[in-house]
């Protein structure tokens, strides 16, 4: 079947950040024409308005938690290792099938909705079965690991300890299962919470799997000044250089957020080929810092962009990442610091690249998957504008979201998602937290 978006201005997010006009249209799932007018190939096929909207790759997020949005609201006003340990690890620790399930559905619809038709998501230590279906039902482009902890630490509830083995058979298990399930829609990347989380020994053999294997690896580090401290009186080296030991790091490597980092910590990121995944809202809002991305870039490390957990930042929008990024770093290094078109890029195929995914996703090219939104710039906060780059990094908003298609199918139009009953979602999720919270 043949899905044609026509009539929009067209951010192709290419080599040469060419801006058309015309029609997108996407044939058994890939794109087959990008610019000026097209003709119907096939007798079957859809035609989707796209006049007064730009048509772009759909937005990527590279570090999210689908396993935390029933939470949204509860853990306010923390830093990082108090709302761990005091929220989120009972949270997660509570967890039931029928809960996961919820927070799975909330999160996808609400991705969806948003924009964003792809995810790197780690999700909590069990049932991660039911994420992985969530995002089958939702139509979303997900790559997705287990939370791996198995550190005897004293703060993490039993309900979340693992043994070692424990954690890479379940890893082994869910591979065999969803690793390239829904035609390639749903992979999946191992998940080391973080150093502090995991012995030495899963540390060095998810390091060697994941190679084997050829996955990727999907990890927090050098967020937070405190577990920085930990890590280093652990190691007595930097939390980088403690990856890069254990063999984590390497082009199959995102890391989530990276803020404090010395010259040396970026220089072996780059070398590794790592992947940097920036979370604004979430590191201002547990005042864990802002993530030096002029360095990194410079540096010449691949960042990309994520929201984290709606309970570190309350939403999955990523309209309010991308404009942060492009303009939380201009105080400090100047009014050029990551221009528009940059933090679109960053926002698009900074993420495939970060999901290893650059060939197929995050640029609008004849061949590349028919992953793709149609954002409406004709609200009163985008008009008038001079370029659609503009309007797409600093103006426009999730609401503004009118079409997305994931793999050609088309999962929301006219702002109403396709894939999942969204009254069913809400009152699942209001049940669940309720459940959980009492």
């Amino acid at each position: 079947m043949e899905v044609i978006f026509r009539g929009g201005t067209i951010l192709t997010i290419d080599s040469q950040h060419r801006v058309l006009g015309g029609d997108v249209a996407v044939r058994d799932g890939a794109i087959a024409h990008i610019g000026g007018d097209y003709t119907p190939q096939d007798r079957d096929f859809t035609i989707v308005d796209c006049a007064g909207c730009v048509v772009m790759p759909g937005l990527i997020q590279a570090h999210v938690h689908t396993c935390q949005t029933l939470a949204r609201g509860r853990a306010d006003d923390l830093e990082l290792l108090d709302w761990l340990r005091q929220v989120i690890w009972p949270y997660e620790g509570s967890l039931d099938a029928d809960a996961a399930t919820a927070a799975g559905e909330l999160a996808c619809a609400e991705l969806l909705l948003g924009g964003t038709t792809a995810i790197l998501d780690m999700a909590t230590v069990h049932h991660t079965d039911r994420f992985f279906a969530a995002a089958e039902r939702s139509g979303l482009r997900a790559t997705i690991g287990k939370a791996m902890m198995d550190a005897d630490d004293p703060h993490i509830p039993p309900t979340l300890r693992e043994s070692t083995q424990a954690s890479l058979d379940e890893s082994a298990a869910l591979i065999r299962q969803y690793h390239g399930a829904a035609g390639g829609r749903l992979r999946y990347a191992y998940a080391p919470r973080f150093v502090l989380s995991c012995t030495d020994e899963l540390l060095r053999e998810v390091g060697a799997q994941a190679k084997i294997r050829g996955l990727g690896v999907h990890t927090h580090a050098c967020e937070n000044l405190g577990e920085v401290a930990l890590v280093h009186a652990r190691f007595g080296k930097s939390n980088i250089e403690v990856l890069d030991d254990f063999g984590l790091l390497g082009p199959h490597a995102c890391i989530a957020h990276a803020i404090h980092l010395s010259a040396p910590d970026r220089a072996l990121l780059a070398s590794r080929g790592a992947h940097v995944c920036t979370c604004p809202s979430s590191n201002l809002k547990l005042a864990s810092g802002i993530a030096q991305l002029p360095e990194l870039i410079a540096a010449g490390v691949n960042v990309a962009l994520g929201a984290d957990g709606a309970p570190c930042n309350n939403n999955l929008d990523a309209f309010q990442e991308l404009r942060l990024l492009a303009l939380l770093h201009k105080p400090r290094s100047g009014p050029r610091t990551i221009p528009a078109p940059e933090a679109v890029r960053i926002a698009t195929a900074g993420g495939a690249a970060a999901l290893g995914l650059a060939d197929q996703i995050g640029s609008l090219e004849v061949g590349k998957r028919g992953d793709l939104i149609a954002v409406d710039i004709t609200p009163l906060h985008t008009v008038p504008a001079a370029s659609p780059w503009s309007q797409i990094a600093y103006a426009a908003r999730a609401c503004d979201v009118k079409h997305v298609a994931v793999d050609g199918q088309v999962v929301v139009r006219d702002r109403a998602l396709q894939t999942l009953d969204l009254e069913g979602v809400r009152r699942a999720a209001f049940e669940a937290a309720s459940r959980l919270f009492r």
